[in-house]
């Protein structure tokens, strides 16, 4: 079963169990699936369902910043049940110990001279880490491992 029929049968168990907080974050991913297909003309693949649920967990942690500044606990808490709801359909997701190893490997490859090899470092990290691990912390280890001031 792919991940679409997967989200079929989930919605059709959520909404028995009348779990309309699941119901409705998984007739959102269903409906940017739809949008997707529509844009391209094609059916999504089980990475492009992850691409595109990853990108739902990214822009709802970007929220919960937001709504922690405003004070909106309530949303931050919602938030944060969305996010759990989307990361079961993603893959395990890499611990930062992992993410650090892969790093350093990438660093090993390129022998960076300045922060301007940056760039060369993050496009050798991300396609490793895609869908498993989070753009901003990438970003934080490989800083951090170059130390370049």
């Amino acid at each position: 079963m792919n991940l679409k029929e997967k989200l079929t049968v989930d919605l059709k168990t959520a909404m028995k169990e009348k779990n309309k907080v699941k119901k409705d974050v998984i007739t959102m991913i269903r409906s940017d699936i739809k949008q997707w297909e529509v844009d391209k003309r094609q059916d999504v693949s089980d990475e492009e369902v992850i691409q595109i649920i990853s990108k739902q967990v990214k822009q709802r942690k970007d929220s919960i910043e937001d709504f922690e500044k405003s004070g909106r606990e309530d949303l931050v808490e919602q938030n944060r049940k969305e996010i759990e709801i989307l990361q079961t359909y993603l893959p395990k997701q890499l611990t930062e110990e992992e993410i650090r190893g892969i790093v350093k490997e990438a660093i090993e490859k390129v022998q960076p001279e300045s922060k301007s090899d940056m760039g060369k470092i993050m496009g050798m990290v991300m396609p490793q880490v895609k869908g498993r691990g989070d753009g901003k912390l990438v970003n934080k280890i490989v800083n951090e491992e170059l130390n370049f001031e």
